[in-house]
C-alpha cells in the first residue's frame, strides 16, 4: 500500500509540472491552429524585430549620425528578400502539406548530401535562435531595469528552463499560453508606432521626442559599400523564422494547408510592417545602437517606445511583452527542432529516442537536447546577442537556400497539372533560390571574421556525426539481420548459473526459477576470504539441507554449489572464469546468468542497499560474450514477491 502511495505522490507531482499522460488517439486533438500557430510559430520573427534592426544599426556605428539616413536603404532589401521568401515558402507549404521543412523537401528532390546540409544548417540555426532570442529578451529586461545586468547569464538559463519545461508540456499548450503576450505585443507596439510615425508627419519628419535617446557620436567614417552591404547582412537576422511554419506545418490540424497559409501571411505580414516602421522611426528620433555589455543599455525598441510615448503605462506594457516575446522567441525552435529530429531519426541519422513521442505526444528527447546545447551557448557567450548573432544568420540562409533549390527541381519534374502555373511557380522559387543564395554569400563574407567561420566548420563537422549515426545503425542492421530460417535442431536447455550471496528467500527464488529452466544448475558464492571460511563451511551445510536434498527427494538433478575466493573485492572477473570452466564442460549449450536483485521501490531503500547485482549485470552486459544470456530476478522487501 505504501509503494502504491509513493508511486501516485510522484505520478502527481510529474502531472503537475507536465500535465496527464497523453493517449496516442489524443495526437489529433492535440493540434493546432492558426491562432495557436502564430505565436507558436511567429515568436522567432516577431522577436528578430528588436535584434535584426539593431544588429544592422550596430554596423552603422562607424558612421555616428550619419548613418542613420541609411536605416531605410538597408531595410529595404531585407523587406523586399521576406516578399520572396513569403511567397516560395506559400508554394513550399502547398506541394508538401505535410511536412515542407527543407530537410524533406531537400530529400525528395536534390537526395541524401544536400538534405543532410540542410538538416545540419537547420539544427545549428534552430539552437542558434533559442540563445539570441533569450539573450535579447535578457538584454530588453535589463535595458529597463539596469541593476539587473550582472544577472543576465543566470536570468538567460532561467528562461531557457522555464520554455523547455513548457514545451515538454505540448505544442498546443505553448501556443496557447504564449497567444496573451504576443497579441498584446503586437497591438502595444502597433500603437506606439502608429504615434510615434503620426507625430513624425505632423512635424515635417523632425518630432520632438518625449524622452530623448542617448545622443550619437559624429562619425569617424564616410559610408562605403561594404559598409552598408554588412550592414545588410547584419539586419538579415530579422528574417530567420520565415521558415518556421512550412517546417513545423505537420502541426497544423486539417485542412494543414489553409492553416500553414493563413499562419504563415499573419507572421509576414505584421514582420515586414514592423520593420518597414522602425526603419522610419529610427532617423526620425535619431535612435541609435548602444554596446549592450556597458551600463545604462537601452535596446532600440525600448528608445523608440520613449521617444514616441515616453515612459509612462503603455512603455511598460511594450517593453513587458517584448521582453516576452524575445525570451519566447526560442519557443519556434522548440516546435521546429524535435519534428526535425524525429524525421532525421526515422531515416536513421540521429539517435532513434529522438523519434519516440513522449508522454505529452512531443519528441522530448529533441525538446531536451536543444536546451542543453543552448544553455551551452548561452555560458560560453555570456549571454550577450551581439556575441551570438554573427553566428546565426548562415544557417538559416543556407536553409533557405537548399529549400528553394529544391523546389526549383520539384517544380521542374512535375508533369501533373497547368503548364504555365508550374513555370509561374518555378519562377518565383528561382528568384528566391538566387536571392537567399546571394544574401548568404554576402553574410558569409560580412560576418566570417565576426565569428561565422565557425558555423562553416561545425555544419561539416554536424553531417559527419549524422553520416556515422546512420554507418552504425547499417553495421547493426547488417549484423541482426535474419540470415536463415530458426534453427530448431540441437536445442538444447542453457546451463544455468546463479549468483547466491547467502540462502534467503531471494537466493531460494532465484535457484527455483533456474531449475524451472534446465536440469543444469550451479550457484556461485563469492567470497573476499582467503583460507577455510566458517561462513563458506556453514553454507555449504545449508544448501545440503535446504536445496540439494529436497532436489534429490523430488526425483530433481540437485543443483550445484560452488565457491569462489574474489582477489580484487570484484564480482564478474571470478564470475567470467566459473563461466569459461562451464563453457568448456558444456561446449554447445547456452549459460543463463541468474542475478537476484532487491527491488528498491522506497527513497529509503535506495540509501540503505547496495546495488552489486546492478553493477555485475553492467559489467557482464559489457562482455558480450554471444554463449551467454543474463536474468534478473527482482524481489520487493514489502510483500515477499
Amino acid at each position: 500500500m505504501r509503494n502504491t502511495e509513493d508511486s501516485n505522490l510522484a505520478a502527481r507531482a510529474t502531472g503537475v509540472l507536465l500535465g496527464r499522460r497523453l493517449a496516442n488517439r489524443e495526437a489529433e486533438s492535440r493540434r493546432i491552429g492558426a491562432f495557436e500557430g502564430v505565436p507558436a510559430m511567429g515568436l522567432d520573427a516577431f522577436g528578430s524585430v528588436a535584434y535584426g534592426p539593431e544588429a544592422a544599426l550596430t554596423m552603422l556605428v562607424p558612421l555616428g549620425a550619419a548613418g542613420l539616413a541609411y536605416m531605410g536603404w538597408i531595410t529595404a532589401p531585407i523587406i523586399a528578400l521576406l516578399a520572396i521568401l513569403f511567397l516560395s515558402y506559400w508554394q513550399t507549404i502547398r506541394a508538401y502539406p505535410n511536412n515542407g521543412g527543407a530537410y524533406f523537401v531537400a530529400k525528395q528532390n536534390l537526395g541524401t548530401s544536400m538534405s543532410l546540409f540542410a538538416a545540419s544548417a537547420l539544427m545549428i540555426d534552430y539552437v542558434l535562435n533559442v540563445a539570441v532570442g533569450i539573450s535579447a529578451g535578457v538584454g530588453a529586461l535589463v535595458s529597463a531595469m539596469p541593476a539587473l545586468q550582472s544577472h543576465a547569464l543566470a536570468l538567460c538559463l532561467g528562461v531557457l528552463a522555464l520554455i523547455t519545461l513548457i514545451n515538454l508540456r505540448g505544442t498546443l499548450d505553448s501556443g496557447r499560453l504564449f497567444a496573451l503576450p504576443v497579441y498584446l505585443f503586437v497591438l502595444s507596439f502597433a500603437a506606439i508606432f502608429v504615434i510615434g510615425i503620426v507625430k513624425a508627419l505632423s512635424s515635417g519628419g523632425h518630432p520632438a521626442p518625449v524622452v530623448a535617446p542617448p545622443p550619437i557620436d559624429v562619425g569617424a567614417h564616410a559610408a562605403g559599400a561594404w559598409l552598408l552591404l554588412r550592414a545588410v547582412a547584419a539586419g538579415c537576422t530579422a528574417m530567420t523564422g520565415v521558415e518556421a511554419v512550412s517546417n513545423g506545418v505537420g502541426a497544423f490540424r486539417e485542412p494543414q494547408v489553409k492553416y500553414g497559409h493563413r499562419t504563415l501571411a499573419i507572421i509576414v505580414t505584421v514582420l515586414g510592417v514592423m520593420l518597414a516602421c522602425v526603419a522610419y522611426l529610427v532617423p526620425a528620433y535619431r535612435v541609435g545602437a548602444m554596446d549592450e555589455t556597458l551600463p545604462g543599455y537601452q535596446s532600440v525598441l525600448a528608445q523608440i517606445a520613449a521617444a514616441a510615448v515616453g515612459q509612462g503605462a503603455l512603455y511598460y506594457v511594450a517593453l513587458i511583452t517584448l521582453l516576452c516575446v524575445l525570451a519566447l522567441s526560442a519557443n519556434t525552435s522548440f516546435v521546429g527542432f524535435p519534428r526535425l529530429c524525429r524525421i532525421i531519426a526515422c531515416d536513421g541519422f540521429l539517435p532513434k529516442p529522438f523519434a519516440q513521442a513522449g508522454r505529452r505526444l512531443v519528441f522530448s528527447s529533441g525538446i531536451v537536447w536543444l536546451a542543453l546545447c543552448a544553455a551551452l551557448l548561452l555560458i560560453v557567450f555570456d549571454g550577450i546577442t551581439n556575441r551570438l548573432i554573427p553566428l546565426f544568420a548562415i544557417g538559416a540562409f543556407s536553409s533557405f537556400t537548399v529549400s528553394q533549390i529544391a523546389m526549383v527541381w520539384h517544380w521542374r519534374s512535375q508533369r501533373d497539372g497547368n503548364a504555365a502555373q508550374r513555370r509561374i511557380a518555378l519562377s518565383i522559387n528561382a528568384v528566391g533560390a538566387c536571392a537567399t543564395a546571394t544574401a548568404l554569400i554576402v553574410i558569409i563574407v560580412a560576418k566570417f571574421t565576426e565569428g561565422a567561420w565557425i558555423t562553416l566548420i561545425v555544419v561539416p563537422l554536424v553531417i559527419a556525426l549524422l553520416r556515422s549515426i546512420r554507418r552504425y545503425y547499417a553495421r547493426v542492421e547488417q549484423q541482426a539481420a535474419r540470415a536463415q530460417p530458426l534453427a530448431l535442431y540441437n536445442v538444447q536447455p542453457p546451463v544455468v548459473v546463479v549468483m547466491v550471496e547467502d540462502l534467503s528467500r531471494l537466493a531460494l527464488k532465484a535457484v527455483s526459477l533456474g531449475m524451472s529452466l534446465s536440469p543444469d544448475v550451479i550457484a556461485v558464492h563469492l567470497t573476499h576470504v582467503e583460507g577455510p571460511d566458517t561462513e563458506v563451511e556453514a553454507l555449504r551445510d545449508e544448501w545440503e539441507a535446504q536445496v540439494a536434498d529436497p532436489a534429490r527427494r523430488a526425483n530433481r538433478t540437485a543443483p550445484r554449489l560452488v565457491t569462489m575466493t574474489s582477489q580484487r573485492r570484484t564480482l564478474h572477473e571470478p564470475l567470467l572464469k566459473i563461466v569459461g570452466k562451464i563453457e568448456a564442460e558444456f561446449p554447445r549449450r547456452t549459460i543463463a546468468v541468474l542475478i537476484p536483485e532487491l527491488v528498491k521501490r522506497r527513497w529509503y531503500q535506495r540509501a540503505l542497499h547496495t546495488y552489486r547485482g546492478r553493477r555485475l549485470r553492467r559489467r557482464l552486459l559489457a562482455v558480450a560474450d554471444p554463449r551467454m544470456t543474463i536474468v534478473s530476478v527482482p524481489w520487493k522487501v514489502d510483500d515477499g514477491s
